[in-house]
């Protein structure tokens, strides 16, 4: 396996490890990508819109009975509506992401020896590791809810707003130039933030205190368990920050402006005012259970990768 890598890229080097996250991501998210479809319809239900009908404005379904309904009524193909920029948004962001991590964790904060790292060290690397990867996707995030919706405005009877990928990301920019496809960024990276800090601050932490507090060894049934509390944590923390991206990624704009929000602040006080607190969970159900198993099939993945390419453990 060795002798198939460059012998220019370390085993130990930025790019290899952006490589191998990238790659497990990949794998993650085809598995899981539709319920993140189905967490988007559910987050849009109940938006005070005047463009809806009087019949979707008070249409409300549950998790299940929205991926039934969207398999029904547009096709079961469709829960895979969006994938393609939803895989291009993951090879930037979580290569980036999980490279930050490694780079603040070993030259930044530096770990201890024994591999412990200690919980605030672990947040803060998290909250700023997320936060960057998400910049930088941003777009392909931004192209990925629109493609989302698409099967919603038809049956709406509204007319397609994009076809692909490629004619989305000429629609944005055309509407709101390069400034446009970094719209809704700044929720977007809040919650990627605070997504990471639940995602990899409590993997980390909880993988090397069972390595340093049990007899278990460093093997799937540790990562297993390790990854069960990273996606539960991250669904708690990045829930709310969630819905405000979505409903800000997915409002009509005119002139790279936003028609219903202005800003994360102002989509969060209408969301709450209009439909009370508990609105900021909308889509906590799939949300984890899409973390859940995401965490589980990306860290099995990507220790297992490492393991194989003779990169040391997470």
């Amino acid at each position: 396996m060795s002798k198939t890598i460059p012998s220019t890229i370390s085993h130990e080097s930025f790019v290899f490890k952006y490589a191998l996250s990238a790659t497990s991501a990949v794998i993650a998210e085809s598995v899981t990508y539709p319920l993140d479809l189905t967490k988007t319809r559910l987050q849009i239900q109940g938006e005070a819109t005047h463009s809806l009908s009087s019949a979707a404005k008070h249409m409300h379904r549950g998790m299940i009975a929205t991926a039934v309904g969207i398999a029904k009524e547009e096709g079961v193909r469709k829960l895979w509506q969006g994938v393609t920029p939803a895989l291009y948004r993951h090879i930037v962001y979580s290569g980036s992401r999980m490279s930050f991590y490694e780079v603040l964790r070993e030259r930044v904060f530096k770990k201890s020896k024994d591999g412990t790292f200690p919980v605030w060290k672990a947040s803060l690397s998290g909250l700023l590791a997320g936060a960057g990867g998400q910049f930088l996707s941003s777009p392909a995030d931004l192209v990925k809810v629109q493609m989302q919706m698409e099967g919603r405005r038809r049956l709406e009877g509204k007319p397609p707003r994009v076809k692909n990928t490629a004619h989305a990301f000429r629609m944005i920019l055309a509407e709101g130039g390069i400034r446009g496809l970094w719209c809704g960024w700044v929720p977007n990276v809040q919650r990627a933030a605070l997504v990471n800090l639940g995602d990899l601050a409590t993997y980390d932490t909880a993988k090397h205190t069972i390595l340093t507090r049990t007899n278990l060894k460093d093997n799937h049934l540790t990562h297993t368990m390790a990854s069960a509390c990273s996606g539960l944590v991250a669904a708690l923390m990045g829930t709310p920050a969630d819905v405000v991206k979505t409903r800000i990624m997915n409002q009509p704009t005119k002139d790279g402006k936003g028609l219903l929000y202005s800003g994360s602040v102002d989509c969060l006080i209408k969301t709450v005012k209009q439909e009370g607190f508990l609105a900021l969970y909308k889509g906590l159900v799939p949300i984890w259970a899409r973390m859940a198993p995401w965490s589980l099939v990306f860290w099995l993945s990507y220790e297992e990768v490492r393991k194989l390419t003779g990169t040391s453990s997470f």
